[in-house]
């Protein structure tokens, strides 16, 4: 077991789910949206560097706005027709990593608080596999007004989980939104290794632990 860890929260996208298994049934959908997603990365790159804001959706609808020449009204509600409802249905025909959610469970009856923390809406991916219903806190970084890897978003975490950041493990898949993220708000990070890294066993140097299995993961946790 890790000193000092009273909660384990997790990424999403690409850690609670392998990512290709989003990438290869998207690629249609993805091509007769291309232009609104070519402007939407870079509003979304430029708002990854942007200081916590008082309504995240109202600005970045604006910059979408800016960018496709139309008004921020009309911005909001594209992205939320094509960015968030617009990827729901993919979701319900994606498994998770194996063991993940037994994983989860067994932190949660172990005594640990289980947390979520995403760049995405939670509820995009409904009931997250039936994790959700084993968390104590189930946020999107957007409604702190901030994206990953901002401290502002994790720090939201730690308050809601009623504990210090460095009480928390926080699970990821990116070396710069999660590892670093988490380890700059004070807490420690847990790396999944995919594909290559996995292959070799290339584990992260930045991250306190790479794992390539949830039931190592759940061995390392509470062993």
């Amino acid at each position: 077991m890790i000193e000092g860890i009273k909660a384990v929260a997790f990424d999403i996208d690409g850690t609670l789910y392998p990512s290709w298994k989003l990438f290869i049934r998207m690629p249609v959908y993805f091509f007769r949206h291309i232009g609104f997603y070519l402007k939407f990365n870079k509003v979304r790159d430029k708002l990854h560097r942007t200081a916590p804001l008082g309504d995240f959706f109202e600005y970045q609808a604006r910059l979408f706005g800016a960018i496709s020449k139309i008004p921020a009204s009309e911005a909001k509600k594209l992205i939320k027709q094509i960015s968030y409802d617009g990827l729901t249905p993919f979701f319900r025909r994606i498994k998770p990593f194996p063991y993940a959610y037994e994983s989860i469970k067994a932190m949660k009856d172990s005594g640990f608080k289980i947390g979520i923390l995403s760049d995405f809406p939670p509820e995009q991916k409904e009931d997250i596999w039936g994790i959700r219903d084993l968390c104590d806190v189930c946020i999107g970084s957007e409604e702190s007004g901030a994206l990953k890897p901002s401290k502002y978003p994790f720090g939201i975490l730690a308050q809601k989980l009623n504990l210090k950041p460095e009480e928390i493990l926080y699970v990821g898949n990116s070396k710069k939104y999660d590892v670093l993220g988490a380890k700059n708000a004070g807490m420690k990070s847990a790396y999944i290794l995919t594909g290559f890294r996995k292959l070799f066993n290339l584990k992260l140097k930045e991250a306190d632990f790479s794992f390539k299995s949830y039931r190592q993961l759940k061995n390392i946790v509470l062993n």
